[in-house]
């Protein structure tokens, strides 16, 4: 796809900087796309079930703090006020991340219209960025949720304050740069790369206007109760990211570049390659280039660091928003160009459709699917699982269920027994992953316990038998099928002595 000739800059109006390229937002044509985006999410938003990350928020909810060890306080507090507001059920999750993903995509559909992007530019923003990872991360409540709003809210400021030579958009780019530190701190990366970026492409002199340091000044200020625990408690984030990497080795690496190309949809991959070459070439786009740069900088960040191939996200719609521009200038005069953009468009849609949200039924999950998007089969058969553990629970004694407590190996497993146990008749569970560690130990009277998805307790038991092995149901293969679950008897230490050495990170 080649670059159109220059787009010219928009008329001045009222309110408008006589040089920017701003074009009018084009509610009606977005409107559609955040419409069908809407009807797909409603439509599938019970199917399969939770997520374990969903029920692991769940979980902290219920302990509100300024932070965990790992992770900011913002996610876990959206699932309490969706509960609050819907009840404790799906919708609880499920309706906050729909909206941060309607969010990204009309955020999207704003800078094009920043980049001088009409109707026809800001649609095909909004459909084209409407892809498999928004998709997933529109229908399952994941920390990467609130995240695209975050990122692409600060690039709509700071373009702002660039192209349109009104650099007190700088003081809301901070203030949106505060807020997202409270769900990740993976805010600081985009920041690291727009500032390499402005160093090696300008405008320098933006970094010497008070409004540009005024903003720098919002985000310490908005942020400064999450950046004080981290500060005083440590920086638990930095120990779990740590953890995390030693985890997943080299293999995020390996597919890292793929990734890149699918993240969007490989159809319109040429779509944002376009944009990021009219970001580097375009003269009126000049002004908004540091982001073009900050894209290398912070995929060799994430290489280096061994983050996630997502951490791209941002930059990418940002990208995409800029050869959504291209690409309707490009095929302007020719209806079979025309036809073929919006076919991509189309396979690309249809692709994430099928990938990202639970159409097909859980028992027919295609092995391939279930590879690509894990979150599917992650959500499966956290009911089954937990009913498992019921039987074997109702097998015990009167007298022994009333000194037995559930222990949990990991986050998704404790969540569910939270969440479903109740139901069932069964007793509290505890778990040493992640932040769950800090909600134990278990009760000293508690002289069994049932145990889900351990291999090996005979440190701390003098007995453990294997009673059941978790099967959801529907043959999906995902991290719990199989797993363990053991009645274990004879503590060799009280819990008070056992606990520290059961905590652990992952």
């Amino acid at each position: 796809m080649t670059p159109s000739p220059r787009t010219r800059p928009g008329r001045s109006g009222q309110g408008q900087h006589p040089g920017s390229l701003r074009r009018p937002f084009a509610w009606r044509a977005v409107s559609a796309v955040l419409a069908v985006d809407a009807a797909l999410f409603l439509a599938t938003l019970t199917q399969y079930g939770y997520h374990r990350d969903e029920l692991y928020f769940r979980i902290l909810s219920m302990h509100p703090a300024w932070g965990y060890v790992d992770q900011s306080p913002l996610t876990p507090m959206v699932v309490r006020a969706g509960i609050w507001a819907l009840g404790d059920n799906l919708w609880a999750v499920r309706v906050p991340a729909m909206l941060f993903a309607l969010g990204a995509v009309a955020l999207t559909a704003l800078l094009a219209a920043e980049l001088g992007g009409g109707s026809r530019a800001q649609l095909l923003a909004a459909a084209g960025i409407s892809s498999t990872f928004v998709f997933i991360a529109g229908h399952i409540l994941l920390t990467a949720s609130p995240d695209m709003p975050a990122w692409l809210g600060f690039i709509l400021f700071a373009s702002r304050a660039l192209l349109r030579n009104r650099p007190r958009w700088w003081l809301a780019a901070g203030i949106v740069a505060g807020l997202a530190s409270y769900n990740k701190w993976l805010i600081a990366l985009l920041l690291i790369g727009f500032l390499a970026g402005l160093l090696l492409s300008g405008p320098r002199r933006a970094l010497a206007g008070r409004w540009l340091w005024a903003g720098v000044l919002a985000a310490v200020v908005v942020g400064a109760p999450n950046f004080i625990y981290q500060l005083t408690a440590g920086w638990p984030e930095v120990t779990m990211a740590g953890a995390l990497a030693n985890d997943k080795g080299g293999g995020d690496k390996a597919y890292f570049v793929p990734f890149q190309l699918i993240l969007l949809g490989f159809t319109v991959a040429p779509i944002w390659v376009a944009g990021f070459t009219a970001l580097f070439r375009r003269r009126e786009w000049r002004p908004v280039r540091a982001f073009a740069w900050a894209y290398p900088a912070v995929c060799l960040i994430v290489l280096a660091t061994g983050g996630q191939p997502y951490y791209t996200f941002g930059l990418l719609a940002f990208a995409y928003a800029a050869g959504s521009v291209v690409a309707v200038q490009w095929a302007r005069d020719r209806a079979v160009r025309r036809a073929g953009l919006w076919a991509a468009v189309g396979v690309a849609a249809a692709m994430a459709v099928v990938v990202a949200l639970p159409v097909i039924p859980a028992a027919s999950l295609p092995p391939v699917i279930a590879t690509v998007n894990q979150t599917a089969r992650d959500s499966v058969g956290w009911p089954a699982y937990v009913a498992e553990v019921a039987r074997v629970y109702g097998a015990l004694t009167p007298a022994e269920r009333a000194h037995t407590v559930l222990l949990a190996q990991n986050y998704g497993e404790a969540g569910a027994l939270d969440r479903f146990g109740p139901g069932l008749g069964l007793p509290a569970v505890f778990s040493g992953h992640n932040q769950l560690h800090a909600y134990g130990p278990p009760p000293a009277a508690a002289t069994t316990a049932i145990s889900v998805g351990f291999d090996d307790l005979s440190a701390d038991f003098s007995s453990c038998t294997v009673e059941a092995r978790l099967d959801n149901g529907e043959g999906v293969q995902n991290e719990e099928q199989g797993r363990a679950v053991m009645v274990c008897r004879g503590l060799r230490a009280p819990w008070a002595a056992l606990w520290p050495g059961m905590q652990h990170y992952g």
